[in-house]
């Protein structure tokens, strides 16, 4: 199996520094050889890179998949610091994506496999997942995304 870190490298992906967090929380916990990751949101540099309501007259779904793949390199990259390094994870277990949703809009799920795609290249293997709509979420982003991974064990 090849460590995350190769894949990563193989991507040309480059984890980013841990989110400054937002409110009274930890960016990531370990509990029972699971690392659980609180919300990421789409932040690059300080900043949210993408705000709004996802829809039609709002924020375009593919703008938001890819602001749920920013999300979900924020996750692993708080998983990361938090176990010690990106290759003391196993794989993902579960993910939750929150989209800020027009109400009109349906497709909460096309956009969280912006996360889910990115997981699956680092990691190759399937995991559980929601994916929610919500009227707004915070700093006005317009995905937040949390996911769980296991530990590895050796």
């Amino acid at each position: 199996m090849t460590k995350p870190s190769a894949k990563l490298a193989e991507l040309g992906i480059e984890l980013p520094p841990v989110a400054t967090p937002v409110a009274a929380y930890t960016p990531a916990v370990i509990d029972r050889g699971v690392v659980r990751t609180s919300g990421q949101i789409p932040v690059v540099g300080g900043e949210p890179v993408c705000v709004g309501a996802v829809g039609e007259g709002g924020v375009d779904p593919e703008d938001a998949k890819e602001a749920a793949r920013v999300c979900a390199l924020n996750a692993l990259a708080a998983a990361a610091a938090a176990a010690g390094g990106v290759d003391r994870l196993a794989g993902v277990v579960k993910v939750v994506g929150f989209v800020s949703s027009r109400p009109d809009f349906y497709g909460q799920a096309g956009v969280v496999n912006g996360a889910s795609e990115l997981f699956g290249d680092v990691f190759g293997s399937a995991h559980a997942r929601s994916a929610v709509g919500v009227a707004a979420l915070p700093l006005g982003v317009s995905v937040e995304v949390e996911a769980e991974f296991a530990l590895r064990q050796d």
